[in-house]
């Protein structure tokens, strides 16, 4: 087991959405998530064979809608296509969400299997596609012992985190375009993830003993943490990826294949980890296939070389941000130049404070490409407040509602508040 003890510089943030104040409206359509006991893999699948005609067919314009040109022109004023396909990636964020189980009598092979089946519920925009492994982190925090006496959901050390699906929908295939893998990851849920989301402090990806000299790539070290940390009897996140992502790469040579992964708070910083370790594991090259990261509410994940590194292996990130929400202001200090540097607050600071941050292993840098919304541009949010502004669901309403930065809220976008 991987273990790392705790920092005592920490740097707090919210990284989990408390209380939902607004919940997903779909159209009804009976879907069901059906589990066979005796086989690993899971289906999403719809009563309706005629699921997949509420979304434009992409055909070879597929890349470009996962990020070939670095969505050039498709964000402002946002194309209408893209906007579907950002709902349809946070709506299988949100199955990950229910797909997560914390009774303490859970452990890390059974989270895997049983105790994570999906609920019955309208998941019409995840139709078409195949859950065929269920991912769970392991946190490397070493904890006081009389912790072992309290009850087992306090600090369970493994936990459900997300899943793998494939889409093998034949109607589906031919609107995508090609065979689209999704790697979905939640936000926080258990104590062990929130102390692993306070420690701010960057660390080397690859242990600097296996490094060359000019190799600084850092990130987070609690995302890296629960990424990497394996339990006793069972493996790590990284592991289980890379283990699926090279069985999926076999079984679907030759095909046009793409990867996106998509996460919300913690999730959509495990989602930029996972893309990076998939294209260096694999030695993915020239967009063969595809990894895309569409993440939503995430915070910062690692220094100005972890942003070059990923920029060089031609992964397209697109992060959505709320600017009223704190989570995607933090952890540390943001360079936005030579001469200064920024904080989560925006306030500049002289140069001469760049090498005490960097020696405090505080300087991050922001990943890919960036779609800025505001919670106070919809008129149907009404006294905001963190936890409003960080929530799954106001992202989902507020990218169904944005047309562009000159344009108004769109009134039709109630689709995602309670009614």
């Amino acid at each position: 087991m991987t273990i790392m003890k705790l920092p005592p510089n920490l740097l707090s943030f919210t990284s989990s959405p408390a209380t939902t104040l607004f919940r997903q409206q779909i159209e009804p359509q009976n879907l069901s998530f059906s589990h066979d006991s005796s086989d690993s893999s899971s289906s999403i699948m719809s009563s309706s064979s005629s699921s997949t005609t509420q979304f434009n067919k992409l055909g070879k314009k597929w890349m470009e809608y996962q990020g070939l040109s670095d969505w050039d022109s498709l964000l402002d004023p946002l194309d209408d296509n893209l906007r579907s396909e950002i709902l349809r990636y946070g709506n299988f964020v949100e199955a990950a969400y229910k797909s997560f189980n914390s009774e303490p009598s859970s452990s890390p092979s059974y989270a895997a299997t049983e105790a994570c089946s999906f609920p019955k519920n309208k998941l019409s925009d995840c139709c078409g596609y195949k859950v065929t492994k269920h991912l769970h982190a392991t946190s490397g925090i070493e904890l006081p012992r009389w912790v072992e006496k309290a009850p087992s959901w306090v600090a369970p050390r493994s936990s459900n985190i997300g899943y793998i699906a494939v889409c093998d929908n034949e109607q589906e295939l031919k609107r995508l375009g090609r065979r689209d893998v999704v790697i979905a990851y939640r936000g926080t849920k258990t104590c062990l993830e929130w102390l692993e989301n306070l420690r701010s402090n960057l660390t080397h990806v690859i242990p600097p003993k296996y490094q060359n000299k000019d190799h600084g790539t850092m990130v987070q070290s609690g995302f890296l943490s629960l990424y990497t940390s394996a339990a006793c009897d069972s493996l790590s996140l990284q592991q289980m990826v890379r283990e699926e992502i090279h069985r999926i790469l076999e079984t679907y040579s030759g095909e046009a294949l793409s990867f996106t992964l998509t996460g919300h708070s913690l999730g959509a910083a495990l989602a930029i980890l996972t893309a990076y370790d998939i294209k260096t594991a694999f030695g993915l090259k020239d967009q063969t296939p595809m990894v895309t990261v569409i993440s939503f509410g995430g915070p910062r994940v690692g220094n100005w070389r972890f942003r070059q590194e990923v920029e060089k292996q031609g992964t397209k990130v697109l992060r959505i941000v709320n600017s009223d929400d704190l989570v995607t202001k933090v952890p540390g200090f943001v360079f936005e130049g030579d001469d200064d540097v920024a904080d989560g607050r925006g306030t500049h600071v002289a140069s001469w404070v760049k090498k005490r941050l960097e020696d405090a292993q505080w300087t991050y840098a922001e990943v890919g490409m960036e779609l800025r919304l505001c919670s106070r541009d919809s008129p149907y949010l009404r006294r905001t407040n963190a936890a409003t502004c960080h929530d799954l669901n106001t992202y989902l309403h507020l990218i169904d509602g944005f047309v562009s930065s000159t344009c108004p809220f769109k009134a039709t976008a109630k689709r995602f508040l309670r009614r």
